[in-house]
């Protein structure tokens, strides 16, 4: 299973309050953590903890926080030999962690910003070895464009996360196989103004009339819809969420989500029976505090819940 990911790595500096401040509050007794993050870079060690062969593009600064993430890399097995160092400093997200759970994140991107086009033109064989690509939206829209459009030049399957959610080009919707909005990305993708009055069901076949391929709309409790380009056309299927044993933070769920479903992909597996595993993935992730710490092992999954 080899997926190539281009994405985003920030560093998250966490705190913990007992409420989130409205404008002008000040919130005290808070907790405060910091620790590696970013869409891209939580893709990549999840989908290698869950057993994928990864090769991972992204821009760090020529810092602690970029010379921390090149370590963590190395230690979770991901190939970050063509990341690029930018003259910016690495990501950084600010993030707000209720005690339900629920979070609130402000990014400042920095080097981030630095990766191109030309950037990901290197990475194409990388990109052209892999069974999957994952490319997120954290990242400039140019590199979006050429990630999606060297995938399939390469005929590799290419899966966009559209988070955080904003218009695609016209000529980036036909290069996706895979598409995984949730159900406040998705009228965003659309350009749907509030109060569009779509429902899921209309959401995910006006995805799937942009793409031609696949969708699969992530709605937390209740599930996932799933539209399968080879089901050719056939009524979108409901996935169940799978119950976390406990909500302690949400923050890499959707992250731990993405990297189980390439990987299952990558493995051969349908698309339904590919996002109930990545369910069960994000269910484990929302019980542990900390995203990296809470990436699951498939053998922590096999455990959970019998997969092979």
């Amino acid at each position: 299973m080899k997926i190539a990911v281009v994405g985003s790595y920030g560093v998250g500096l966490t705190m913990r309050v007992p409420k989130a401040p409205a404008a002008g509050e000040t919130v005290s007794d808070g907790a405060f953590a910091e620790g590696p993050g970013g869409k891209g870079s939580n893709q990549a060690i999840g989908a290698a903890r869950l057993g994928a062969d990864v090769s991972f593009l992204t821009a760090v600064g020529d810092d602690a926080y970029g010379h921390a993430a090149r370590a963590l890399w190395e230690r979770e097995g991901v190939d970050a030999g063509q990341v690029v160092t930018g003259r910016g400093a690495t990501m950084v997200g600010f993030i707000l962690v209720e005690p339900s759970g629920e979070n609130r994140i402000a990014i400042a991107p920095g080097a981030l910003d630095e990766l191109t086009a030309d950037s990901v033109a290197a990475f194409r064989p990388a990109i052209a070895a892999a069974d999957v690509l994952v490319v997120s939206m954290e990242i400039p829209a140019d590199a979006v464009s050429a990630a999606l459009r060297i995938g399939r030049e390469e005929g590799t399957n290419t899966l966009l996360n559209p988070a955080p959610a904003r218009p695609l080009a016209d000529e980036d919707w036909p290069l996706i196989d895979v598409l995984t909005p949730n159900q406040t990305e998705a009228p965003v993708l659309l350009g749907l103004a509030e109060g569009h009055g779509l429902g899921d069901a209309d959401l995910v076949a006006a995805l799937r009339a942009r793409t031609g391929g696949s969708v699969v709309l992530t709605r937390g409790g209740a599930g996932a819809l799933v539209a399968d380009a080879a089901d050719q056309g056939g009524a979108p299927q409901v996935v169940p969420a799978r119950r976390a044993a406990r909500v302690v933070d949400t923050t890499g769920a959707g992250d731990s989500f993405t990297a189980a479903l390439a990987t299952a992909l990558a493995g051969g597996q349908r698309l339904t029976t590919a996002v109930g595993f990545a369910a069960a993935a994000g269910a484990h992730t929302v019980s542990v505090a900390g995203v990296i710490p809470a990436l699951p092992t498939r053998e922590q999954l096999k455990t959970e819940i019998g997969t092979p």
